[in-house]
């Protein structure tokens, strides 16, 4: 695919290139006329012969670059090229040697490094010659199934290149085999060589977004103690910012380069709650705590964040990255979403400024992929941001533009797009440990990068906005590439709230696409609708909740955040962790939410026309709380009144981890069960948790009956008033009969009475002096069982067993 070079001039240097080839084919002329007569050709065009006779076969040897070295030359180097040749067929290849190929001329446009890069056979008269010489590596003998590696080392001034441009650069097996035994070319595997070797007159901007984001790891629960100490669900953070992990190596091979950092608020949230202390969820929903090893780590890597991103140009997503495009398609008929991504736009600058002390723009929104519509840009905007970042193959270009147009196109409503390029942006995905891969996409990414500068004398300000999460071994790619391209000779960077004010080239493209244009690969991957009604129904139930609480940032805080961690961008492709995450949020909000309760009732028995009735409110939360009202109901108003009506309310207050117990006066109209319900509610009349049913069963004492039981106490009265009479009786008369009595007759001085016949007996008196009762007759009534003007009774009399299942009424 060597294109002819449109150039408007060359250096100094390539032009004597170019003399020096022009003076050496003139020379050789007659000579290269004679060797055309030759039968068979030079041995060169006997390869080539017998290359094109077996090109639809080569492949059965595999090339590997694994490096090239220097990705950009300059005059006075020596390109170095390794890699590795794998006999992939039955035959031995014997007689072979690895070669390089760099093309005559540079390619002329950004689409024929696509083709060569597509290239994957030997494509006789359109790829180069070798550059033959000593610059070959010979391989005698590569048996089936057999590998060797290879080295070759070329001074720049021996490739013979040209103008500046980009050059196709293939590596080489030519060999036989045994069933064809000539030389031939058995496989090939091209890169790009840019070629730059002065500074170009005019330099492309680019900026490059470097991006600090990782899936959700922290849960709604917190700790009770007084910092709440957070709970994670895994502890896979950990792992990416330990040395080697993925955060770990964004954050220290960022640190050299000229990029925009592009920050989740939430994943430097999450660090933060590690560095305090964490712990972290079991399968049994239990939880351990997190180590010291752990905390320690992330305090360094959020001092070296810090210390990093001190000057720099950063940019803050919303909180959590929520997935505006799944917002835009399925959330936004739901009430309440669109509040959400405010929300987490707003805590986004101040979360970012309390851990690292740098204040980052918000102003940018960033839809997966840079794929946008209408009702994209819509939700976007709704939250403040005023540009959004989208991609080349969303807002294609259909101007017919023969250049790559500047990244900045105004939209209409006073957005701006920044729009990313689509093959610069895509350069890094895929495995990049491999370190074929790596090399052979460091290449082309510079190559598209020259060739955009190479297009026309205009500057141009470009944008790279790379996969939101790059895996470890795609962030060393990334890397490369870019400390490559700002050494190089065509570009200077910018940051892209620079690029966003650029002059937006008058014939790029500003029609936002339509809805039925966004591609089905990333539909089938948005959050479905039942994400957002969860987002709607359990911030229905914070509010509900957090109006009782005396600490409302304690619940309010972390489960606004994990509801906004419910619509994060990171749950794509991961429908059941993401609907595990939610129904974890709304089972521990749920869980709270009751542990402020009625106590349980068990039927109660009411006798008499009035009572009153207990019911507790248990309080096991640590707080205190309040703004509750009590609502006892009566489902029979007519034959049991709660008050002074079918229902009595009490305003609730109850300290934390404390129960309280309060009364309502009843009274009874009539015999029989009654249905009662107690109810906690809001102030605002919404009812709060689930109501306490239980029967009451009235049993009203008629008016025969009290009389009856007046009649007794009456009766109670007058006994016990004839009793106390006949005893003060008795006692006078005992008085008068002991004064007529001699001293000889009394007791004596140890207490004893003499008898007539001269026997003692003992006084039962506990002392002496003491005075016995009596020792007459009964008195009336204390042996009988009744006295004949007592009525008979009408009621049993009363039991002091329990009364049975029934809860005992308080009166």
């Amino acid at each position: 695919m060597a294109e002819a070079a449109d150039f408007q001039g060359t250096s100094p240097s390539p032009a004597r290139r170019w003399l020096r080839r022009g003076g050496a084919l003139l020379a050789g002329a007659p000579l290269l006329a004679g060797l055309l007569q030759l039968p068979l050709g030079t041995p060169a065009q006997a390869v080539e012969k017998a290359s094109a006779a077996t090109a639809a076969g080569s492949g059965g040897v595999d090339i590997s670059i694994a490096s090239l070295t220097p990705s950009v030359p300059t005059d006075g180097d020596t390109v170095t090229v390794s890699g590795s040749v794998t006999n992939r067929s039955k035959q031995t290849v014997t007689d072979a040697h690895v070669g390089i190929r760099v093309g005559s001329s540079p390619l002329t446009t950004r689409s024929a490094i696509d083709t060569a890069a597509k290239l994957t056979s030997f494509q006789p008269g359109l790829d180069a010659m070798e550059v033959g010489g000593k610059y070959v590596q010979k391989v005698d003998r590569l048996g089936a199934g057999n590998s060797e590696n290879f080295s070759i080392s070329v001074p720049v001034k021996d490739l013979d290149l040209g103008d500046d441009g980009v050059y196709q650069l293939g590596v080489s097996l030519t060999g036989r085999t045994t069933t064809q035994p000539w030389d031939q070319v058995l496989g090939i595997k091209r890169t790009f060589l840019p070629w730059q070797p002065e500074s170009a007159d005019t330099k492309t901007k680019t900026t490059f977004l470097w991006p600090l984001i990782s899936p959700v790891h922290l849960t709604a629960e917190t700790g009770s103690d007084e910092q709440q100490t957070r709970v994670f669900k895994n502890d896979d953070l950990a792992k990416e910012i330990a040395p080697g992990g993925r955060l770990d190596q964004l954050l220290s091979l960022g640190s050299g380069l000229d990029v925009t950092w592009v920050l989740d608020p939430d994943v430097l949230a999450s660090v933060d709650a590690m560095r305090g202390g964490y712990r972290i969820q079991q399968a049994d929903g239990t939880t351990v705590a997190g180590s010291d090893r752990n905390r320690a780590l992330a305090k360094d890597w959020l001092d070296k964040l810090e210390k990093t991103v001190q000057g720099q140009k950063i940019v803050a997503l919303p909180f959590a990255d929520p997935d505006i495009a799944s917002l835009a398609h399925n959330g936004r008929k739901t009430t309440g979403s669109l509040s959400h991504l405010k929300n987490a736009t707003a805590v986004a600058a101040d979360t970012v400024e309390s851990i690292v002390h740098v204040k980052p723009s918000t102003d940018f929104a960033w839809p997966v992929d840079g794929a946008i519509d209408p009702s994209i840009v819509d939700v976007a905007t709704s939250a403040g941001a005023d540009k959004v970042i989208a991609r080349s193959d969303s807002l294609s270009e259909t101007g017919g533009l023969t250049y790559t147009p500047s990244a900045a196109r105004p939209i209409g409503g006073g957005t701006t797009a920044v729009v990313a390029d689509e093959r610069l942006s895509t350069a890094f995905q895929g495995d990049m440990i491999k370190a074929e891969n790596s090399t052979l996409a460091v290449q082309k990414f510079l190559a598209q990068s020259l060739m955009i500068n190479l297009q026309d004398a205009d500057q141009r300000s470009i944008v790279v906005a790379p996969q939101r999460m790059p895996t470890a071994g795609q962030a060393q790619t990334m890397a490369e590439a870019l400390k490559a391209l700002q050494q190089g000779n065509w570009s200077e960077s910018q940051g892209l709230a620079a690029a966003a004010k650029a002059k937006p080239d008058p014939g790029a493209t500003t029609r936002v696409p339509s809805a039925s244009q966004y591609p089905r690969s990333l539909k089938r991957q948005q959050l479905p609708v039942s994400a957002f009604d969860w987002m709607q129904g359990t911030q229905g139930k914070l509010d509900k909740f957090q109006v009782i609480l005396t600490d409302k940032s304690r619940v309010v805080t972390p489960f606004g955040l994990a509801i906004d961690r419910g619509m994060s961008t990171s749950w794509r492709g991961r429908p059941a962790e993401a609907a595990t995450f939610r129904d974890g949020v709304e089972s521990y909000l749920d869980g709270l939410t009751g542990l402020v309760r009625l106590i349980q009732k068990s039927d109660a028995k009411l006798s008499g026309r009035s009572a009153t009735i207990p019911v507790t409110v248990q309080n096991n939360l640590v707080q205190g709380v309040g703004h509750l009202v009590l609502r006892l109901t009566s489902q029979q108003p007519t034959r049991l009144k709660i008050g002074n009506g079918p229902y009595s309310e009490q305003p609730i207050r109850v300290a934390g981890e404390h129960s309280q117990s309060v009364k309502f006066t009843t009274s009874t109209k009539a015999n029989g069960p009654v249905q009662v319900v107690a109810q906690l509610y809001t102030e605002d009349g919404q009812p709060y948790g689930s109501p306490v049913p239980f029967e009451v069963k009235v049993t009203e004492i008629t008016s025969t009956v009290m009389l009856v039981i007046g009649g007794g106490v009456l009766l109670l009265v007058l006994a016990g008033f004839r009793m106390y009479t006949q005893r003060k009786r008795a006692a006078a008369e005992q008085a008068e009969g002991g004064s007529e009595q001699g001293p000889e007759d009394g007791p004596d001085a140890e207490g004893v009475n003499k008898d007539t016949d001269g026997t003692v007996e003992t006084e039962d008196a506990e002392g002496s002096g003491a005075v016995p009762e009596s020792t007459s007759g009964p008195e009336p009534g204390a042996d009988d069982p009744g006295h004949p003007s007592d009525p008979t009774p009408d009621t049993a009399p009363e039991s002091t067993d329990p009364s049975g299942t029934g809860e005992r009424v308080d009166r």
